[in-house]
């Protein structure tokens, strides 16, 4: 069958499957559409879409109290408007306050302040004079020292201190007081030897 000649064309086996040997549902995968915002195709563009409103419900029945209410004539939707009213009542009592009179003020002190004047002296007492015996005597004051460590305003010199001699080493320390060999706790060949290899059961 794949031996025959179609024209200049030699008829072989495929090397692998081809979709055309197999059976296909057909149409019945459409494209997606591209009006309307339902299922919109992915790949084009999407216009703006407006959607229609339900009209509103309609309006309940007026629930008010009715005209039981008394409405002044006088108020306005922009307040109460009428005309000034006055009324009768006592004369508010008065506190009066104790102020000076004429005679308390000076107006010739005044003149010293607008007008210019000579100069004025006045007569006072004598200040009380101060004792001079109060400051301190010579022996008072501390001059600071100027030898030994800690000076003030001069380089201090090496200083050096007498200590009493130690007993450390001299044949007056008691060697009893010092520990024996048994004192001190027996060191493992390990710490400064070569391990030995050790084996468990």
């Amino acid at each position: 069958m794949y031996r025959a000649w179609v024209g200049t064309w030699k008829p072989h086996r495929p090397r692998g499957p081809v979709m055309a040997q197999f059976t296909s549902p057909g149409p019945k995968y459409s494209i997606p559409g591209t009006t309307g915002y339902l299922k919109h195709d992915p790949t084009k563009k999407q216009a703006p879409a407006y959607t229609w409103g339900r009209a509103k419900p309609p309006a309940k029945e007026d629930c008010s109290p009715g005209p039981c209410y008394h409405v002044g004539s006088s108020m306005t939707r922009t307040g109460r408007h009428v005309a000034p009213g006055y009324t009768m009542c006592g004369r508010p009592k008065v506190t009066t306050e104790i102020t000076p009179g004429p005679g308390d003020y000076s107006l010739e002190k005044s003149k010293n302040h607008i007008y210019k004047c000579a100069p004025a002296h006045s007569m006072s007492f004598r200040h009380e004079t101060t004792d001079v015996d109060i400051t301190p005597g010579p022996d008072a004051y501390t001059v600071p020292r100027v030898m030994g460590p800690n000076t003030a305003y001069t380089a201090a010199s090496p200083c050096y201190s007498m200590k009493w001699r130690s007993k450390l080493g001299l044949c007056e320390e008691d060697l009893c007081k010092t520990p024996g060999p048994a004192a001190y706790r027996k060191t493992e060949l390990d710490v400064y030897k070569t391990r030995a290899p050790k084996y468990t059961i």
